[in-house]
């Protein structure tokens, strides 16, 4: 009761500042997190929300402070999904990616840097999520995602997002997801090019992602990677992942999305039939 008076005396309007957030999280012996469930409970936003306001409400951003995201590989998708995902608000990050930072990244891997070359990917993703937005409770394993232990790093998940660069791996975490009925929103890049399309539970977009591709790695092995596609690409699964967790707007179920800068087009293409799990 005490802190539900102390931060509605302090609110400016319905809003927070982080210093008051801050502030409740010392008084009180929270970590910043509670504070803003908290804070969120009460139906007030804390500042660092306030420009979401006018598409996420406070119950929204309530749900999103709730959900649990995992975020398969940090590198070239995997690091602006991170970075994306900590700024909107999801209150709980699992990240896994079994490598480590090298000079090839640093062309359009946002989370790296001169610095941080020889440095586990997940561990300097836990250190920027921890420096943007303490709020969030970062998990961070570093391991290769696989059918075989991929079921416990799924575990309790709302969402997962794919960052892979893996066809293989890819397949297996669609097909993991489907078992356990976990929403995956998909993503692949390959130069000026990318594709996005989201399976809800109850689908299976396996069949329709690669078609009967043999190759372990997706054209980014031909094509390379730009700044620019990973940023876009990644920037349209995380906006997937937000409607996935919130129940909002129309979703690329049963549909994907295909993305050619060079000529800034993006054709959609439905998926027929309506995708239903073996056996259903």
């Amino acid at each position: 009761m005490e802190l539900r008076m102390f931060l509605q005396r302090h609110a400016l309007g319905d809003v927070i500042p982080w210093a008051v957030q801050t502030d409740a999280a010392e008084r009180y012996d929270l970590t910043i997190g509670e504070a803003e469930e908290t804070i969120l409970q009460l139906g007030l936003m804390p500042a660092r929300y306030q420009r979401n306001r006018q598409t996420i409400t406070v119950g929204m951003q309530l749900r999103l402070f709730r959900s649990r995201v995992v975020v398969i590989g940090s590198g070239g998708l995997g690091g602006y999904i991170i970075e994306e995902l900590a700024r909107l608000g999801v209150g709980h990050l699992v990240v896994v990616d079994p490598d480590i930072f090298e000079e090839h990244n640093l062309n359009r891997q946002i989370l790296s840097s001169p610095a941080h070359l020889g440095a586990p990917k997940v561990a300097v993703a836990a250190a920027r999520v921890r420096e943007i937005n303490p709020a969030v409770t970062i998990t961070p394993i570093q391991d290769a995602f696989s059918a075989t232990n991929g079921r416990k790093m799924l575990e309790g998940a709302d969402a997962v997002v794919d960052g892979l660069d893996s066809i293989t791996t890819r397949l297996e975490l669609v097909e993991l997801c489907r078992e356990m009925a976990i929403p995956v929103v998909h993503g692949a890049i390959g130069g000026w090019y990318g594709q996005v399309a989201t399976q809800l539970p109850g689908e299976d977009i396996s069949p329709y992602i690669f078609g009967r591709w043999a190759e372990p790695k997706g054209v980014e092995t031909r094509l390379g990677n730009p700044s620019f596609t990973p940023a876009v690409v990644a920037s349209l699964q995380v906006a997937e992942t937000c409607k996935v967790l919130l129940g909002e707007g129309e979703s690329l179920r049963q549909r994907m999305l295909f993305v050619n800068l060079l000529d800034m087009e993006f054709e959609e293409v439905r998926i027929e039939p309506p995708l239903a799990a073996v056996g259903e």
